[in-house]
């Protein structure tokens, strides 16, 4: 049985672009082997990420990014069994802010920055399924 998990989190500390480059490198790793794929975005101090999956993998892996001192305020914002991947092509893609037009987060949101905390679990699979149909997402697989 496959489960898309969305979740978002505050970053305890300030992480670099090489930080954030090794993390997306552990996971490209280890969630291939797992059956794991998924969306990871780092913006604004705030983590956003969709995770698709067997249930018991993916619970797995969000049990331990729940306990990561990187995050803080870890909230899931939907997860629900899915008949097919919507990352199917990425064992971890990375949005890339840079490419992200401010009409397409007032589509969504009240402000045009991103607040996950603001946004609802189906808006933000909706934004993400945008990021993806304009390019924003860089492949990792």
């Amino acid at each position: 049985m496959l489960v898309r998990l969305t979740y978002c989190s505050r970053a305890t500390a300030g992480l670099d672009q090489e930080e954030l480059q090794a993390i997306l490198r552990y996971a490209r790793a280890h969630n291939a082997a797992a059956g794991i794929t998924g969306v990871l975005c780092l913006s604004g101090g705030f983590f956003i990420q969709v995770l698709e999956g067997g249930r018991s993998p993916v619970n797995a892996l969000y049990g331990r990014l729940v306990g990561d001192q990187r995050h803080a305020n870890v909230t899931l914002m939907g997860y629900e069994e899915v008949r097919e991947r919507r990352f199917a092509g990425w064992s971890m893609g990375q949005a890339n802010m840079a490419r992200l037009n401010p009409a397409m987060l007032l589509k969504y949101s009240e402000k045009a920055s991103l607040d996950p905390y603001a946004l609802d679990g189906v808006a933000m699979i909706a934004l993400f399924d945008e990021l993806v149909a304009t390019g924003a997402i860089q492949c990792g697989t």
